[in-house]
């Protein structure tokens, strides 16, 4: 835990069903510390526990997302003494995969090293015009964590993810569009406006099938048989609950559907073998 006396570097605020999380160290640029890791990941924690939340988004103060970890608290140690930063560092990834909410980041200025693996674990990336996102890791001597071994190639492919691994460059707005880094880009200065937007219409939506699809997605399997009966036993327990009931009164009865599928429900999904 962070302590009840920690400066609070990681600022939350409800709008509506929407958890918005903004890091808050502009003065360095929302670089990451131990502080702030421990922050933010009691804070996705908390909005996934949360039954009034239904999406998450996740920004930056001062027009910057996040410059990576703060290398100014970085010094050589042991094992002993790295382990617990770095799983305080994953402890974020796993709250943000493990939730079946969607987790959107809204993304202006830059996200580098950890920044941009922060970004890419979320489930849509929103990037304002200007934009720059980049490993970053090598010019430190670190190859990389928070789950970019992961995110990277999942959107850009593994000869891409390589290559942006082993000579990191900073990828323009566009250019990160283009590559599939982020996934829609918007003027400057409007990134999180978009991101909310977005965020209250997934909002609107089925929490159990979203838990689904960032379950399959999170472990995806080649073209096989066994992804067959995964998607089988998935379906098969969404035909059983009130979100596709809902869903199927509302077709026949033409009117938006009101999904309302509980927290407890929705996490169930995550689980799914």
């Amino acid at each position: 835990m962070s302590g009840p006396h920690a400066e609070r570097v990681v600022r939350t605020e409800d709008h509506g069903p929407v958890r918005l999380i903004t890091l808050d160290r502009p003065e360095r640029r929302n670089a990451i510390d131990l502080p702030l890791r421990t922050q933010l990941a009691e804070a996705v924690e908390s909005a996934a526990r949360d039954d009034a939340v239904r999406a998450i988004v996740v920004t930056g103060a001062g027009g910057v997302f996040c410059s990576g970890g703060d290398i100014s608290t970085m010094r050589r140690m042991p094992p002993a003494q790295s382990r617990p930063r770095t799983e305080k560092a994953q402890r974020v990834i796993r709250a943000i995969w493990a939730t079946p909410k969607p987790v959107i980041a809204a993304v202006e200025g830059a996200a580098y090293g950890a920044g941009a693996s922060l970004a890419l674990a979320c489930d849509r990336v929103v990037a304002g015009e200007g934009t720059r996102i980049s490993t970053a890791f090598t010019g430190v001597g670190l190859a990389g964590d928070m789950g970019i071994f992961a995110s990277l190639p999942a959107r850009v492919g593994p000869a891409r993810a390589r290559q942006l691994m082993l000579m990191p460059r900073a990828v323009a707005s566009t250019e990160a569009l283009e590559l599939g880094l982020v996934d829609n880009v918007v003027p400057a200065g409007e990134a999180l406006t978009a991101a909310l937007a977005d965020a209250q219409t997934l909002a609107r939506g089925p929490l159990r099938a979203y838990g689904v699809i960032k379950a399959m997605f999170a472990d995806p399997l080649p073209m096989t048989p066994e992804v067959l009966e995964r998607e089988l036993g998935n379906q098969v327990e969404l035909f059983d609950s009130d979100d596709f009931a809902e869903g199927v009164a509302a077709f026949h009865e033409k009117r938006p559907a009101r999904f309302g599928s509980s927290a407890t429900a929705a996490t169930a999904a995550i689980d799914t073998p």
